[in-house]
């Protein structure tokens, strides 16, 4: 099949990905976040180590999401900053080297979709609900079908036992507590699957 020919299937013409067992693509998955510095502007990064499955059902609401993201592969940009943030005030990649999210469920709210799930940072589970939109779907040129995905969330990094920070003159944080979470995935079931 030629890119041309490719059964490229779009939000817009398909609400739900075909059912099956994906893997997620970590090639081509971004996953995100930012938070006030100095409660100005927003420090950003992202995690590069990622690996899961993304299991479609043909009730939607039955389809499940399964994440471990290696902790050690945070990137800000900044090599002093990102050895802080694996250092323990922050994300003591040493003890727990692994970040994790499970879904608990999916439902339809509206025209919005929301994954419920279970975040898991420094051995600490919280639930957690991402704002999940399906970007489309598409049979490559080797034959693999694959999926894409953007979902994003805020939490508050002191549930989760990340709470070291300086507090300023003025009142406020050097580093603030809540995180904006963004994800795109893509995922791939091979040919044959």
């Amino acid at each position: 099949m030629s890119l041309t020919e490719s059964t490229t299937r779009s939000a817009a013409t398909s609400e739900l990905p075909s059912a099956g067992a994906y893997q997620v693509d970590p090639v081509h998955t971004h996953v995100g976040f930012a938070v006030k510095h100095f409660g100005l502007s927003r420090t950003r990064g992202e995690f590069t180590g990622v690996a899961g499955t993304v299991v479609i059902d043909e009730d939607a609401t039955s389809s499940s999401v399964e994440v471990e993201i290696d902790a050690t592969s945070i990137d800000t940009g900044d090599e002093n900053r990102d050895a802080h943030v694996r250092s323990a005030d922050f994300l003591d990649v040493e003890t727990y080297p692994t970040l994790a999210f499970r879904s608990t469920g999916l439902e339809q709210q509206g025209e919005e979709w929301v994954l419920h799930g279970e975040l898991t940072i420094r051995d600490t589970t919280r639930p957690v609900d991402l704002a999940v939109e399906f970007e489309g779907e598409t049979v490559d040129p080797y034959g693999n079908a694959r999926i894409a995905f953007t979902a994003s969330t805020k939490v508050d990094r002191t549930d989760f036992g990340v709470s070291w920070s300086q507090t300023l003159d003025t009142g406020g944080l050097v580093v603030g507590k809540q995180v904006s979470i963004t994800i795109d995935v893509e995922a791939i079931r091979p040919a044959g699957d």
